[in-house]
């Protein structure tokens, strides 16, 4: 025994000799960056609808690996994590801490120690707010009293967070709905030991186009665990007394929505045959009426897996089914009228029905649109409501005034705009919520307000505009002024001189404060404070260039806190590509040089504190018609990032020859193409990301056409296809259990083999556990040690 011992080790000590055959160890980054990755998070900020109590919530920097290695199915396109009947969940918030905006006088609420817990959600009227308490054995529902300062538990262990959320309010602002794993539900399935046959898919008399999905089911085995996980019992409970009561019987539910006068519940239950080619978003379902006590009213529609909708389609028959505000109980919903398909010529190609209770009378048609809906947003006046439209062949979104009520009534134009056309953007109406939990527009007489981003050639400058319905004519009543960066949050109660605002600059986090408009005096609300002050002196800045061929591009900046002037540095090029339709809007500026820097996770902002200068968020726009702009994308991508080069080359800030480029899932896709199709780069930084574009046939990103439709376009897009010419050092991350559609690991997998079959200078990092992003604190900082190790090596100290 003991000798046989001594081979194994031995035979294990050589294979961890070999390339490519060894499990590592977990790195850490330089003790800068880890001092950084350990200041406590800043509280996030929850404001009752009442606008008078905000609500501190402490959370968790990052899980340990040891939670995300517990056991979970994937199935059905989902997570589930047995133990406590929920989808797996990898951030919790801590604590909590009540802040009265009069007085500012705040209370610590009691909780249990070590206590982890989801985002609690409001009661229409601020006086209560419930979240769901997360134990090693089950969940329970939890309320806060905001006028006792006093949060208890509800439930037993025994919510289902599987599917449909869990828990909702109803309009009363005193009873919750809440989904219950069923009484005596009894031990989960048992795996069969031994196949009573193989496990077969059959296809045939109708085309079925899907993306490629992750964690479906495979088996009747994981139609079993879903069945077992996914079925609950709809609960209503009462906050104040505790008391319970069941609505219906077990099913799986992943939507329950009460009426606003609190009579019936709308429904939508899952119900077989099962896909076994889409989550289980796609499977075939019921949209059902019930009434309060849990008895079937109506079966509104007995629709089919979503199987076979057109590419960029939807699919037929009703969908977004929702209470028209401040009705009794008026059913709306949504219908396609040119079978789903965006590609047919039609007149109109969506339509909203309504039908009033008692859903006897036959459901009335209210609204066409000649373009896809994008939803309602309602106003105080019953039936008035902003209907959107989107045009996907234009990348166009109208928006109308219009009389739901009054159907012959014409709607009226208000918002008519490119939707890449960040410039042109009026903002979104500010919202408030009745006291039954309608949101309906603010409206004072005839002006309503609208809040944005502001962007513009000097970067974002959110505002806060008035427009008058009639006229349509505008008055800004705030915009933030450089170096902040203020954003609106809400009005002071009925004031209109008084606003909430968010506040921050380069060296200032985010702090909540109340402004006058008319004395521009500000009351602080909050006083956060800089996890980071160690980094407050890096440089950050905004830097403008253009490509050979006259399309603007951008960037921001980073370079170090003893940077020097002069100082030629080494570069990491960090990008996501973006498709437009026009360089007017693809050259356009986004974001802003004024927000605080937040270095959290696997940022690339770390390559700052190692040394490096960062072009961060370099536009890579990839521009033409939406059916044909991949066919150049290549040699756009090629174009942007040798602008960027000359660009830090001019400003003598980088050394050309010392450039590394990196990104993150298509970022991923990106970086490959760009070290297969230029000699630009010293080296590449590649996670999470598709090299193989055959192994999503069915289109990818904006990309419309079909492998067999554009299969040039994918071939060249591949890098997978150019290993042969991938020359430069590619570090390649992927999360061993990657959930995203398209990015399976396989990917990653299959690119390390061609280049390892062709003798590139490549590495492979495979996370165990991790999803697309990566959550764990022991890969988190794995992570940033192979990316900084990675560029030490081959673009710092390049021989």
């Amino acid at each position: 025994m003991k000798k046989r011992l001594t081979l194994v080790i031995l035979v294990l000590v050589l294979l961890a000799g070999l390339p490519g055959l060894a499990q590592e160890p977990y790195k850490l980054p330089p003790k800068a960056v880890l001092d950084i990755i350990d200041a406590p998070p800043t509280p996030r900020v929850s404001m009752n609808p009442a606008r008078d109590t905000m609500l501190l919530i402490d959370s968790e920097s990052m899980p340990a690996i040891a939670y995300l290695s517990q056991p979970i199915y994937r199935i059905a396109g989902i997570r589930i994590t047995p133990m406590n009947n929920s989808v797996q969940v990898l951030s919790f918030s801590t604590g909590l801490t009540l802040k009265k905006v009069k007085d500012g006088t705040t209370k610590k609420i009691a909780l249990p120690a070590g206590i982890k817990f989801a985002a609690p959600r409001w009661s229409a009227d601020g006086q209560y707010a419930v979240f769901p308490r997360y134990l090693d054995n089950g969940i329970e529902l939890w309320v806060l009293n905001i006028a006792a300062g006093e949060a208890k538990a509800l439930t037993p262990a025994a919510l289902n967070m599987v599917v449909g959320g869990g828990m909702g309010w109803t309009p009363d602002n005193r009873h919750v709905l809440v989904h219950m794993v069923p009484d005596g539900r009894g031990k989960e399935p048992e795996e069969p030991r031994v196949p009573i046959g193989p496990n077969v898919q059959v296809s045939g008399g109708r085309a079925v186009k899907t993306a490629t999905y992750e964690d479906l089911l495979k088996t009747p085995y994981d139609e079993k665990l879903f069945d077992y996980y996914a079925t609950s019992q709809i609960v209503e409970v009462d906050i104040t007394t505790g008391q319970s009561r069941k609505i219906g019987g077990p099913g799986i539910y992943t939507g329950v929505n009460p009426s606003p006068d609190g009579n019936c519940i709308i429904v939508s239950r899952i119900k077989k045959p099962y896909s076994y080619s889409l989550p289980y978003s796609g499977f075939a379902r019921s949209y059902e009426i019930w009434s309060k006590n849990g008895d079937l009213v109506k079966v509104v529609a007995d629709l089919p897996p979503n199987e076979g909708i057109p590419m960029n389609g939807v699919p037929t028959g009703p969908r977004s089914l929702d209470w028209q505000p401040l009705k009794p109980a008026t059913l709306l919903w949504t219908e396609a009228l040119d079978g789903g398909d965006p590609e047919k010529d039609v007149p109109f190609r969506d339509k909203f029905m309504a039908q009033p209770a008692p859903f006897t009378a036959e459901p009335k048609e209210v609204l066409k649109l000649q373009h896809r809906a994008g939803g309602l947003t309602w106003f105080a006046t019953p039936g008035q409501a902003l209907a959107s439209e989107s045009n996907w062949k234009k990348r166009w979104r109208t928006t109308y005034l219009v009389d739901i009520d009054q159907p012959q009534t014409a709607p009226r134009k208000i918002f008519d705009r490119s939707t890449q056309d960040n410039y042109a953007d009026p903002g979104s109406p500010v919202m408030t919520d009745t006291k039954t939990g309608d949101r309906l527009v603010l409206q004072d007489k005839d002006w309503i307000y609208l809040q944005g981003t502001g962007a513009s050639p000097q970067g974002d400058h959110p505002f806060l505009d008035r427009m008058d319905l009639k006229t349509l004519k505008k008055e800004r009543l705030f915009q933030c002024q450089d170096p902040s960066y203020d954003t609106f949050i809400d009005f002071d109660g009925a004031s209109r001189n008084r606003i909430f605002i968010s506040s921050e600059s380069k060296t200032e986090p985010p702090n909540y404060y109340i402004l006058d408009l008319k004395t521009k005096k500000k009351q602080a609300l909050t006083d956060f404070k800089d996890p980071a002050p160690q980094l407050t002196k890096i440089k950050k800045e905004l830097v403008k260039y253009k490509r050979d061929d006259g399309v603007e591009l951008s960037g921001t900046l980073y370079l170090p806190a003893d940077y020097k002037e002069g100082q030629r540095l080494p570069v990491v090029i960090w990008a996501y590509p973006y498709e437009y339709s026009d360089a007017s809007t693809a050259g356009q500026i986004r974001g802003s040089v004024n927000r605080f820097t937040f270095y959290r996770g696997t940022s690339q902002l770390f390559y700052v504190v190692a040394g490096y200068a960062l072009l961060d968020n370099a536009t890579m726009p990839v521009i033409g018609d939406p059916k044909t702009m991949n066919d150049t994308f290549i040699k756009q991508i090629v174009a942007n990032a040798k602008a960027a080069i000359d660009k830090l080359d001019q400003m003598g800030v980088g050394d050309p020859k010392r450039v590394a480029v990196g990104g993150h899932s298509y970022g991923a896709f990106m970086t490959a193409n760009l070290l297969a199709h230029c000699d630009l780069f010293a080296a590449g930084i590649a996670r999470s990301g598709a090299y193989n574009r055959t192994l999503t046939p069915f289109g990818f990103q904006s990309e419309r056409r079909t492998l067999w439709e554009a299969k040039d376009t994918y071939i060249n897009m591949s890098p997978y296809m150019f290993a042969d010419k991938i020359k430069t050092p590619i570090l390649m991350i992927h999360g061993e259990m990657d959930d995203n559609s398209g990015t399976f690991p396989i990917q990653s997998e299959r690119l390390f083999a061609a280049l390892k079959g062709f003798g590139a200078q490549a590495r492979l990092v495979m996370l165990p556990y991790e999803r697309h992003g990566y959550s764990a604190r022991e890969s988190v900082l794995h992570v940033l040690a192979e990316m900084i190790g990675w560029c030490d090596t081959y673009v710092k100290n390049k021989k």
